[in-house]
This record gives C-alpha cells, structure tokens and sequence, in this order.
C-alpha cells in the first residue's frame, strides 16, 4: 500500500571521457632560506598606559553604583508589577465566584 520510492541512478546521456592518466611526480627537497633579522625593539611602537588618577576611580565607583541601583530598582518593580497583577487577578476570581454563587442561590 504504502511504499517508500527508492531512487535509481540515471544512465548517463552524453559522451564519457576516459579518467586522466596521472604521470609520476618526483620529490625534491630545497633547502629553507635563512630566516630574516627580527627587527630591533626600538621600532616597535608601544601601547600607550593607562593611568587611573583618584578621581577616575571615584567615577567608576559612583558609575558602577548607579547602574546597580538602576537595574535593582527595575528588577523591583517588575517584580512588584506581577505580585500586584497576580493580587488583582485573585480578587477578581473571588469576585465572579460569589457572584456566580449567589446567582445559584435564587
């Protein structure tokens, strides 16, 4: 009934070339040039440094601070926004369900 198609392979329709006739290669072996120089360290440019005066630190520490603060203060009230929504919901359900049982009291 139901069976699965197997694909056959196609018969070629046009002209086959014979594969190429690979001829042997020989080895040969050549000796590495000597290595350069390396260049001398006084033409290296060098990084500049970073330097923290105590007012950078101080700036930095406050900056850090405030984006702790920051990110606390949202993660609060989202997480104040659930519990409100989750409260709200509930009396809400509480709501309907006396509303819906005194319905069948009458």
């Amino acid at each position: 009934m139901l069976r699965p198609k197997i694909p056959t392979m196609p018969t070629p329709t046009g002209l086959v070339s014979p594969p190429a006739v690979l001829e042997p290669t020989t080895v040969v072996q050549h000796h590495p040039a000597p290595a350069p120089a390396p260049a001398p360290a006084a033409q290296v440019p060098s990084r500049p440094t970073v330097q923290l005066t105590p007012g950078a630190v101080l700036a930095l520490v406050g900056s850090g601070t405030a984006v702790v603060l920051v990110v606390g203060a949202v993660l609060v009230s989202m997480l104040l926004a659930v519990a409100i929504t989750g409260a709200s919901v509930a009396v809400c359900a509480v709501v309907i369900r006396s509303l819906i049982a005194s319905q069948h009291r009458r």
